[in-house]
């Protein structure tokens, strides 16, 4: 068993997540070749760095260079605010660590091509945390749609709702200034790059729903608030199909509800919301006689079903959204390991930041902005 020493950078949501990954991945994978051991952890503060580190029993730092110049430490995982990230990637990739960096990659398009140009003289392996291509639902999806099973795309929708932001009792934080593109929306749109593949244009709207909000730190203080609380994105094609991708903070009564559906002229494919455990299949080529013949949507049940060395939980016990970060992490490590770069690497996150950016320049010009 070779195990790699990781350096975690954030100790917030999901830093948690991230180490409940390393700790839990012998559970979940019967394999004997490689893990992950947090050796160190690094915060912003010093009170939240003792707290992290007595959890995890590693030293805790609060200056991210004493885990990316490291010499002892194998991959730093960076799961900090992404307005941080910038300088804590260039940190990594100069020392040549592995690198499992949460998405987004960075803040903006200018730090995205400052990394980029790092990169011919980088020499570790790296992968952006875009956990929801790690469902069985999506990877099955993906290999329906590389098979032809659809056809052509005609039409396509994806959608991230979430409610969090609908009061306006809602405290400003450190999300509210990153906005919901590059918190939800940068998720959805990697899913559907990933289904469909690269549009050619697009065109986009976004939403303020309070120029206002309470500063979480000192409620007192009111902050004016610049990012879109939802945005909609119409994407082109190159060949002249467009769909809608959507995410959105202030969709009263939704939970946490990711879907898509992507329709083409052999077949249709979609995932409902809430629902990792099942994909829906519509065969446009099958009989629909005599009395419908086998005309209709095929429910598939993914559900957990990974395939060997995974072998927990059950393949047809209820898909959860940690499995889906499970099998990111195993994904990354396993990579490492076989020194193989495979998608989402970090040039994926580089493209998605600029797409991004491209999304930002067509709400802000009201125009179509072409991506190729």
């Amino acid at each position: 068993m070779k195990t790699y020493k990781v350096g975690l950078i954030g100790f917030g949501f999901i830093g948690r997540v991230h180490a409940y990954g390393y700790s839990n991945l012998p559970f979940y994978y019967d394999q004997d070749r490689f893990g992950g051991k947090i050796v160190k952890v690094c915060t912003s503060r010093p009170e939240t760095a003792e707290k992290a580190g007595a959890l995890l029993n590693v030293p805790a730092v609060t200056d991210f260079r004493a885990i990316t110049e490291d010499p002892e430490i194998d991959i730093v995982d960076i799961a900090s605010p992404n307005d941080c990230h910038y300088a804590e990637l260039a940190s990594a990739i100069r020392h040549n660590k592995h690198i499992y960096c949460d998405k987004p990659l960075c803040e903006t398009g200018d730090e995205a091509r400052k990394l980029a140009a790092l990169l011919p003289e980088y020499r570790g392996i790296a992968q952006m945390t875009l956990m929801y291509r790690f469902f069985p639902a999506v990877l099955r999806a993906k290999e329906l749609i590389d098979a032809g099973r659809i056809g052509r795309v005609l039409d396509f929708r994806a959608a991230f709702l979430h409610s969090g932001s609908v009061s306006a009792d809602t405290p400003y934080k450190w999300k509210l200034k990153a906005g919901t593109l590059a918190d939800l929306g940068s998720h959805v749109l990697d899913l559907m790059q990933f289904l469909i593949g690269p549009a050619e244009s697009l065109s986009a709207s976004s939403f303020i729903a309070y120029p206002q909000r309470r500063d979480f730190r000192d409620p007192g203080r009111m902050v004016d608030i610049s990012a879109e609380d939802s945005i909609h994105c119409i994407l082109t094609l190159s060949g002249g199909a467009s769909g809608v991708v959507s995410a959105s903070k202030i969709a009263t009564g939704s939970e946490d509800e990711l879907s898509f559906a992507v329709y083409g002229d052999k077949g249709a494919l979609r995932m409902d919301p809430m629902n990792l455990q099942q994909l829906y299949f519509y065969d446009n080529t099958a009989p629909d006689t005599p009395h419908g013949g086998r005309k209709g949507w095929q429910a598939i049940d993914c559900g957990g079903r990974y395939g060997s060395p995974a072998v927990f939980p059950a393949p047809k016990a209820v898909m959860g959204w940690l499995r889906g970060h499970v099998h990111c992490l195993y994904h990354f490590l396993e990579s490492v390991h076989e020194n193989i770069t495979r998608a989402p690497s970090l040039p994926d996150g580089i493209e998605l930041q600029l797409l991004m950016e491209k999304v930002r320049e067509a709400v802000r010009t009201g125009r179509r902005v072409a991506l190729r």
